[in-house]
């Protein structure tokens, strides 16, 4: 198949560009699940006079219907955009971006999406769509999965559909909420997913930032002391992963403890850890919860995280040699690999 694109490359260079936007425009609606013409052009920074040209070839194949809702992707065009996805990722470049990092981190698979979640909401949600995609082809029957919170595993909840797989599996959070909004806490992320794969779930009413001595009596608690054990048995971990200061900041961290951060040199916040650029945890938060050996020994561990701001970050924590799987997007994945380059230098 490259090959044939490098030819086409050459000898119909134009083809490619219309190839390349046709297929944005029906993954962008895909994506959106429905969507109306005017936030489609603005999105994709396109006229509604060509958009319209570019929708009307669209339906015409069958692969786009549109109503008052808005537009939506047809099953034809959804089955399009399957088969299209490895040459899609031959003209992007994404291939190569996604073989040098899984050779570079030793991982059993990555996947890169076009675009920068950092500054497209679109490319955020193709994120949590591959993320949702990975969870139901890597999930065992009759499994817990233990799952983070923030934006991008809530793109993760909102694409997960049902699967054979899924349907026996408990949903459970892997640690207690931060102080945010609760569409963003783990708890409320281990429920959506439940329901939407028709799977199980258990919650954990607890806070996130504990004190050692409220840590030690809540654990003594029956209750909780249950579901800690539920999340401790989990075979597969879905997490996001966070730049560390600004972790730190979401989690109101006391002053003394952002300096330590900063002269420990943390890069990177997952599952309640800081990392520093080589892997090493150097400062972990009293929590209820996942802990590092029961992260070392899950079966499967998934990281959906992206955006050009997080490439650093993301990078520090697959040093820590744990993953299993990336789900990134491009503006991250080419920031992994500089910060690969410059250790590798030092």
């Amino acid at each position: 198949m490259r090959n044939l694109l490098d030819l086409q490359k050459q000898l119909l260079p134009d083809l490619i560009e219309v190839f390349k936007k046709r297929y944005t425009i029906l993954h962008h609606i895909a994506v959106s699940r429905v969507v109306g013409r005017r936030t489609l052009a603005s999105s994709l920074d396109m006229t509604e006079r060509v958009l319209r040209g570019e929708v009307d070839f669209l339906k015409e194949q069958g692969l786009l219907e549109a109503d008052s809702a808005g537009m939506r992707v047809t099953a034809s065009g959804m089955k399009l955009l399957e088969q299209m996805e490895p040459m899609i990722k031959e003209l992007f470049g994404l291939t190569d971006l996604e073989e040098r990092i899984r050779g570079i981190f030793g991982l059993d698979q990555v996947i890169v999406v076009p675009g920068d979640s950092d500054v497209s909401p679109y490319t955020k949600k193709e994120l949590g769509r591959a993320g949702a995609a990975v969870l139901r082809k890597q999930a065992v029957k009759d499994g817990v999965i233990a799952v983070t919170g923030g934006s991008t595993m809530a793109e993760v909840a909102n694409h997960l559909t049902p699967s054979t797989q899924l349907k026996g599996n408990w949903f459970v959070p892997a640690r207690g909420g931060l102080g945010e909004s609760v569409e963003l806490q783990a708890n409320t992320i281990a429920s959506t997913m439940a329901k939407r794969a028709s799977g199980q779930y258990r919650l954990l009413h607890v806070p996130d930032h504990l004190g050692e001595e409220a840590y030690q009596s809540l654990i003594q608690d029956k209750t909780i002391s249950e579901i800690i054990e539920v999340i401790r048995s989990a075979s597969m971990i879905v997490h996001g992963i966070g730049e560390a200061m600004v972790m730190a900041r979401r989690r109101k961290v006391d002053e003394e403890t952002k300096a330590k951060l900063l002269a420990d040199g943390a890069l990177a916040e997952a599952f309640g850890y800081y990392f520093d650029r080589s892997g090493v945890p150097v400062h972990k938060m009293p929590t209820v919860g996942l802990r590092l050996e029961d992260i070392q020994r899950t079966e499967t561990v998934i990281a959906v995280a992206g955006g050009q701001s997080k490439g650093e970050s993301i990078a520090a924590v697959l040093r820590f040699g744990h993953e299993n799987v990336l789900v990134t997007d491009e503006a991250a994945a080419r920031g992994i690999l500089q910060h690969a380059d410059e250790q590798e230098q030092d």
